[in-house]
């Protein structure tokens, strides 16, 4: 017989959210594990103790974890969400005829929470990954990521500047004229910038080097380079900044166009690929000027857990001489690839590091002198006498038309010569593959599945609670499988061991039947 489902909604219906809720669900198994009572006593001093009453603290750090979980990254569709499914309802107590937050709730109460309550609940998510042991510390990967800003190239505006640089800048004006006048322009209403942000910081040599590298961008007809749209190709952080988002930075990616962004900057166990340390930095900050500060923090995290690193591994963009010797002196065994710019011979001279000078190919010396500074690095010169240089043979293709002949070596010459002979060990090719295949697979599960491909806040400090907060979803969801796995083993462990009782009686049995057969055969034959 053909039936029918004829729906018509009831006056009354008795329902119970939990029973609906299968016991295996992620979530259910979550709310077990979960515990978020310190987060209702430290946002305690930022509500009044009148007024309106606000959303639970506890109710909106559960909401900001599922929006990381199902990888939303908007307020209004996360609210839409929860609404629709009866096991996101029951991981944030609430039933089916409670009305939720209203989005705009959920925003308020971010940006008022201070960031110290993000890195508590990192801390102890992550002491509980330790608790699972899921973190050996001893081995720690790091690298970082550009993550795409809350903010438009198109909503840029130029820097003030001081009197001394008047005249470049009307000549930088008279020449991107057409772009004032542009009607697409979008102006903001109101700039959240502050002064120190808005002022020129750039000195004239930084000026005139980055004139020099538009002036290619110029000359160069056609190409890939920069972003489609021409002017973006003239935008820098030394004389733009947001007024929408003036903690965003202008960078691009190799092989797309330039954005404005925000750096995450993380480490990974090696153990069971567990996130240690998760910050947002600034965009314009190259990755080697940020590792000793990162070491530190990463030290600092894994001692409150009473784990100790030994071993960090980074990429090419993490070398420097300063971070090697950081790494020696707090006897940390860095495995950095030293950067292809390193120069430590020079072609005709050997060193001598007892006296710490170079000879020539002549039997001459270039001597220490002083240490100067290029480009915030410090460098060592060394110097021959005009005496030796003036009779040489090969003075004019070694000097030209100097005086002497001049060396300028990095101050950390032994420390990248050690990382150069470290990196091209056996060990230190295994570390490459097991620095590539641990970290950078945790930041495209980040960016592509936990919500963090865009930054839907405004500032450094709001930026660096979205990254805390995927970070954080991320290291649950390896201690939710991790005990699902272990629960699975000790079944089957239970089951093999009763599979091999059963067996052990069995052949037991079987040999006292095997027995009874022979004493009555014995017994035939005697009579």
């Amino acid at each position: 017989m053909l039936g029918k489902k004829d729906y018509q909604e009831k006056l009354f219906l008795s329902f119970s959210l939990s029973q609906r809720v299968p016991e295996d669900n992620f979530y259910r198994r979550l709310k077990r594990v979960l515990d978020l009572h310190f987060v209702r006593e430290m946002a305690r001093p930022y509500y009044g103790k009148e007024g309106q009453k606000s959303i639970d603290p506890t109710v909106f750090f559960r909401l900001m974890l599922i929006g990381y979980l199902e990888n939303i990254d908007s307020d209004r569709q996360l609210i839409e969400h929860v609404s629709m499914r009866l096991d996101l309802l029951y991981f944030i107590d609430y039933d089916i005829d409670e009305s939720l937050p209203w989005h705009s709730r959920i925003s308020r109460t971010r940006n008022m929470l201070p960031d110290a309550l993000f890195e508590e609940a990192f801390e102890r998510v992550l002491a509980l990954c330790v608790e699972s042991g899921l973190v050996a510390g001893h081995t720690q990967a790091v690298d970082s990521a550009y993550i795409k800003a809350n903010a438009s190239l198109d909503s840029l505006e130029k820097k003030v500047v001081s009197e001394s640089l008047h005249n470049h800048i009307q000549r930088i004006q008279q020449e991107n004229k057409e772009e004032e006048d542009d009607p697409s322009r979008r102006k903001v209403k109101k700039d959240q910038s502050t002064d120190e942000q808005k002022t020129l910081q750039a000195t004239p040599k930084q000026l005139k080097d980055l004139d020099t590298h538009q002036q290619w961008f110029k000359e160069r007809e056609g190409g890939q380079l920069g972003s489609q749209d021409h002017r973006a190709r003239y935008l820098s952080n030394k004389t733009h900044y947001s007024p929408v988002d003036p903690d965003a930075r202008v960078a691009v990616k190799p092989g797309k166009p330039r954005q404005m962004y925000y750096m995450s900057s993380m480490s990974v166990d090696t153990f069971h690929h567990v996130i240690t340390h998760m910050r947002a930095i600034h965009a314009d900050r190259k990755d080697s000027l940020n590792l000793i500060d990162l070491a530190r923090q990463i030290q600092l995290r894994l001692k409150r857990q009473q784990l100790h690193m030994d071993t960090l591994l980074a990429d090419t963009g993490f070398s420097n001489g300063e971070n090697y010797k950081y790494m020696e002196d707090n006897n940390i065994n860095g495995y950095i690839p030293v950067h292809g710019q390193y120069e430590g011979t020079r072609e005709g001279f050997t060193y001598e590091p007892e006296h710490d000078r170079w000879r020539c190919s002549q039997g001459k010396y270039a001597t220490f002198k002083k240490i100067r500074y290029q480009k915030n690095q410090p460098e060592k010169h060394y110097r021959t006498t005009r005496g030796d240089c003036k009779a040489c043979p090969l003075a004019g293709k070694c000097i030209g038309r100097s005086h002497e002949k001049q060396l300028r070596i990095t101050l950390y010459k032994a420390e990248y010569d050690r990382a150069l002979a470290r990196s091209q060990t056996r060990k230190a090719r295994y570390y490459k593959t097991l620095r590539q295949s641990t970290v950078e697979p945790v930041f495209g599960t980040l960016i592509n599945y936990l919500g963090m491909r865009k930054i839907n806040t405004r500032g450094i400090e709001s930026a660096n609670k979205v990254m805390l907060m995927a970070a954080i979803a991320y290291n649950l969801k390896k201690v939710i499988n991790h005990q699902k796995r272990h629960r699975t083993r000790v079944l089957m462990s239970s089951v093999n061991t009763i599979s091999c009782y059963i067996d052990a009686f069995l052949w037991l049995l079987q040999g006292t039947i095997r027995n009874k057969r022979l004493i009555t055969i014995s017994l035939i034959n005697e009579i």
